[in-house]
């Protein structure tokens, strides 16, 4: 055993195994019987918080070691090693463990009430399990913020002032850990064992249902008729299916696969390609009405109702995808792409004809939700209407089979999301147990003297790093517990510090040098992934800026009367627009260095609320359109003068052929 090779392999993330034979099967009855059991729990079992929680998290660890292999720099292996299946063992005896003894732990005080030997010692396995699973699904970064925030509560009672804290043994801080609601138990796992998995099944039987190629022909029919429609189809796409996926890697995989070579070929740029697909697929998540679980995992840290929250999000969502779609639209103008042929492209009847039923189960949990149901519970109604549906039409009717496919694959994509939230969750101990949390506040208002812009842009800040590799669930999570105090204490309500905070942990997916959405995207493009992530950044800068708005203009959430939102709305597209073709370079035509700097400016004035910026912004947008058409005209003129002169002296020179 090469030791060095261990612990150097150990500083990268793991790989998923393409598992073969016995193995399979293995996998195939963990995640079956993990699906079969959060269903029962969530629907009909009346189960202990701890219970559920235990339960579920020891059902994804033990698949975590299943699945993922150690180091992704270590030669790949095709079946787990006898330390993996030792590992899934010993972590389903201590969700055994935790099970048996579940209402003890409920009751127990921690830190007061003493700890027994096979408390610390299922505790521990616990612990050290999550830390192992989230590095080999999630990579080292996440696993950095844990230990530092380790290394704080265990010896920041060194620290001299606000920093400081009571001292804590490893005992007391482990009872923190993995015997508090503070610790493994907390919000983040109480959410992921519930709605995050629930809404993983429902996109995985929305896919096993062939919902995706209807959703990518309806994209077509729609967009691919439109110059440059290619990759309009890809944010349309995207849109669809991101909204439902939460994963904006695993939207780009799905999604990308089709779109990018289908760019390219379109006369797109490879960067260009994989960064529109890129930008478009992190969007889904701040779409109504499933948001990638985003609207769920917020009402359940706000309290605020799920109807709230997407109605909130609308307009921020719609502006960012008409930003999208005017961008890719310019850059077909300026390259002077051709339409793809009517013969290719899908009719919009035939396809809502032939699958207008998928639409069904979106409908139902939009009812449900409404209606007041759980979002967990409204997740299994989703799913039996799209059992349902499948039998409408097409190839795509699920039998026994396909449903338990679809409940492993859907097991199976919750591992990343499960094992990211349980390691937030040990950061949210290290912050609760010293206290970080309030002091926080107090940390980030003193560095920004309590003004609001450069609290939102610190904040800001702390989201994208937190979020870089992490799945959005957790980043919204973790920043939440940091970051929203500061915003609330500032004025700034509830909805809108959150909604803030979710946008900016969504869009780490694309900000580089971590920008693990650009860089799948750069991979299937065959493009540079640095120059990919910075071009997804550029056409997504619309959801850089929007957030900003929101919380300066409460309209853009609907929250104002009907004549002030639709005001905010309309200057908002214009704005948005504006953005676009500044970002881009054309409008009517290819605009000069000043004329992108002044449609960028009017655009930000346009957006910014206010009669009196919006009046500078649409001034300077108007300016330079009537500039440009005026420079057309004085082109077209200048080129029917050429033409007639050259006209007239072919006519002379044939007169003085003839003459002669």
């Amino acid at each position: 055993m090469d030791v060095g090779k261990i612990l150097k392999g150990w500083f990268y993330e793991g790989y998923r195994r393409q598992l073969t034979g016995f193995h399979v099967n293995v996998v195939a009855i963990v995640a079956f019987s993990l699906a079969v059991f959060q269903i029962w729990s969530m629907v009909w079992g009346k189960m202990d918080p701890i219970n559920q929680m235990s339960i579920h998290l020891s059902f994804i660890l033990a698949l975590s070691f299943l699945v993922y292999g150690f180091s992704k720099k270590n030669k790949p292996s095709t079946k787990p090693t006898i330390i993996d299946y030792f590992s899934a063992l010993i972590v389903l005896a201590a969700g055994i463990y935790f099970t048996i003894h579940a209402e003890r732990i409920a009751v127990r005080i921690p830190i007061m009430d003493p700890l027994s030997g096979f408390d610390i010692l299922f505790g521990l396995v616990f612990v050290i399990l999550t830390i192992e699973a989230a590095r080999r699904t999630i990579g080292l970064p996440i696993i950095a913020i844990v230990f530092l925030f380790f290394a704080y509560a265990l010896w920041g009672h060194h620290l001299p002032g606000i920093w400081g804290h009571r001292q804590f043994s490893a005992v007391e801080f482990l009872d923190e850990l993995a015997f508090s609601f503070n610790g493994l138990w907390g919000s983040p796992i109480s959410v992921a064992a519930s709605i995050v998995f629930m809404y993983m099944l429902f996109g995985a039987f929305l896919k096993k249902a062939g919902a995706g190629e209807f959703f990518f022909k309806l994209s077509s029919a729609i967009a691919g008729r439109s110059k440059g429609g290619a990759a309009k189809v890809a944010v349309l796409a995207s849109a669809f299916f991101g909204s439902i996926s939460g994963s904006p890697t695993a939207n780009v995989v799905t999604t990308g696969s089709f779109t990018i070579p289908v760019s390219k070929k379109t006369g797109y740029k490879s960067s260009f390609s994989a960064a529109i697909e890129a930008a478009a697929s992190t969007g889904g998540s701040i779409l109504p009405p499933i948001m990638g679980s985003s609207a769920f995992l917020m009402a359940a840290v706000t309290q605020l109702s799920y109807g709230t929250i997407v109605m909130a999000a609308l307009i921020p969502g719609i502006l960012y995808y008409i930003s999208l779609i005017t961008m890719v639209h310019f850059e077909a103008m300026r390259l002077d792409l051709p339409r793809t042929d009517d013969k290719d492209i899908p009719k919009i009847y035939t396809c809502l004809k032939e699958g207008w039923y998928y639409f069904i189960p979106l409908i139902v949990l939009v009812i449900f939700l409404f209606q007041g149901y759980s979002a967990s519970r409204t997740g299994f109604y989703g799913i039996l209407a799209i059992i349902a549906v499948s039998w409408f039409g097409g190839n795509s009717k699920m039998g026994l089979k396909e449903i338990v496919t679809a409940m492993v694959e859907g097991a199976k994509s919750a591992i990343p999301v499960t094992t990211a939230c349980a390691a937030a969750g040990l950061v949210i101990a290290g912050i609760m147990s010293t206290g970080l949390g309030g002091k926080l506040t107090s940390i980030v208002l003193g560095l920004t003297e309590g003004m609001l812009i450069p609290t939102l842009i610190l904040i800001m800040f702390i989201c994208i790093i937190l979020g870089m590799g992490m799945p959005v669930a957790a980043a919204y999570i973790l920043t939440a517990m940091l970051a929203a105090p500061a915003l609330i204490e500032l004025g700034v309500s509830v909805l809108s510090a959150h909604l803030f905070i979710v946008y900016f942990s969504i869009f780490s997916a694309i900000t580089p040098p971590v920008a693990v959405a650009a860089f799948a995207a750069a991979g299937i493009a065959n493009a540079n992934p640095n120059r990919v992530g910075l071009e997804a950044v550029r056409l997504g800068l619309v959801g850089f800026i929007v957030p900003y708005m929101f919380v300066l203009e409460p309209s853009l959430l609907m929250d104002g009367s009907i004549w002030q939102v639709s005001i905010a709305f309309v200057t908002a597209c214009i704005g948005v627009i504006a953005l676009a073709t500044g970002t881009i370079g054309w409008l009517v035509t290819n605009t000069s260095l000043l004329e992108r700097i002044t449609l960028l400016f009017g655009g930000l004035m346009t957006m910014f609320p206010g009669v009196f910026s919006d009046g500078v912004g649409l001034t300077a947008i108007v300016l330079i359109y009537f500039l440009q058409k005026r420079r057309i005209a004085q082109m077209e003129q200048v080129q029917s003068s050429n033409e007639i002169r050259e006209n007239t002296q072919m006519d002379n020179s044939k007169s003085i052929s003839v003459g002669s």
